[in-house]
């Protein structure tokens, strides 16, 4: 199996590895001038793609982005007991961040209002991360990870970058942290810690597989399962809150759905009546209506109908216009 997935013909050495990841061995000065030069570009297009609500730009920032080496780079030195590779690869990430994030700070000027934000593709699907997210970017991290590990599969990196979402989450803190939307910002940035999180795990278990903890100049004495520890209960943490937002997310989906199918029963024999979306505040809905005639018929048919569809502790409210509201459930 280890020969089919890292042919020994095809195999980096850890040497290797560790030049290409870590910013402090080899030619320091060329390697982090170049990290911060291209990650304060990449910021700088990112924000721009975000504001401008452009994928293509933001595309373009993910290529450029230099940010998942040290990320990559944390999880080669847990795996070969380096302590001090992994200490200063934290800390050029956090460098990272806090670039990343003032530049969002310093553009978030350029929004004309914190309610053009609510609209914008980039920052909306950026703030409400899923478990999804969580497994796309393990499954990133491990195609990272074998792109370092095999010579052959070094041309996939550009693709590793544009699946992994890094400093766009980032932009989009600064943006909205600016903007006084905190909520969103704690969003973004909860998909930033997952895919770094992500990424360190499965690069930990590719260089795991790959050999690495048994190459010369790995550690012989380093608490590797401490680390390791460590690791699973941050995963776990940052795992449950992607759970419970995903469950929550198909949840009201398929709530709104049922009221709307309800509120389009209730209303079928109404000439001219009409049913829009179902609008969301915490556990109420909203669901907005308009009848031909003006008049609205009785809600006991409808309240039958929404108990069917949706749980007890859940709100229903129909807006018939004009401000006029009827509470349903």
């Amino acid at each position: 199996m280890m020969q089919a997935l890292i042919p020994a013909t095809q195999r980096q050495t850890a040497a290797e590895v560790t030049e290409a990841l870590d910013l402090g061995s080899g030619d320091r000065v060329g390697k982090r001038s170049g990290f911060l030069i291209m990650l304060t570009l990449a910021g700088i297009i990112a924000i721009a793609g975000v504001l401008t609500d452009s994928t293509a730009t933001v595309i373009g920032a993910m290529i450029i982005a230099p940010l998942g080496t040290p990320i990559l780079a944390i999880g080669l030195g847990i795996v070969r007991g380096h302590l001090s590779l992994v200490v200063r690869s934290i800390l050029w990430v956090l460098l990272g961040v806090a670039i990343v994030i003032v530049l969002g700070l310093a553009f978030s000027g350029f929004v004309a209002t914190p309610e053009s934000l609510e609209t914008n593709s980039q920052v909306v699907g950026r703030t409400s991360p899923s478990f999804m997210d969580l497994v796309a970017a393990l499954a990133t991290g491990f195609a990272g990870g074998f792109a370092m590990c095999r010579k052959d599969l070094s041309a996939i990196l550009p693709g590793v970058a544009i699946a992994i979402s890094l400093v766009p989450p980032l932009g989009v803190v600064g943006v909205c942290a600016g903007q006084g939307l905190w909520t969103d910002a704690v969003g973004a940035l909860w998909l930033f810690l997952s895919n770094v999180v992500a990424l360190i795990i499965a690069g930990s278990i590719v260089f795991t597989l790959a050999g690495y903890a048994r190459d010369p100049g790995s550690s012989r004495v380093a608490n590797r399962r401490r680390a390791y520890i460590i690791v699973t209960v941050l995963a776990v943490v940052i795992t449950i809150p992607l759970v419970v937002n995903s469950v929550v997310s198909v949840a009201l989906a398929r709530w709104s759905v049922g009221i709307q199918d309800a509120a389009t029963q209730w209303l079928a024999d109404e000439e001219g009546a009409r049913v829009y979306g179902v609008d969301w505040s915490g556990a109420t809905a909203t669901i907005e209506v308009t009848t031909g005639d003006g008049e609205t018929p009785s809600v006991d048919d409808l309240q039958q109908a929404v108990a069917e569809v949706v749980p007890a502790f859940i709100g229903v409210v129909v807006d018939v216009g004009q401000g006029v509201e009827i509470p349903v459930q």
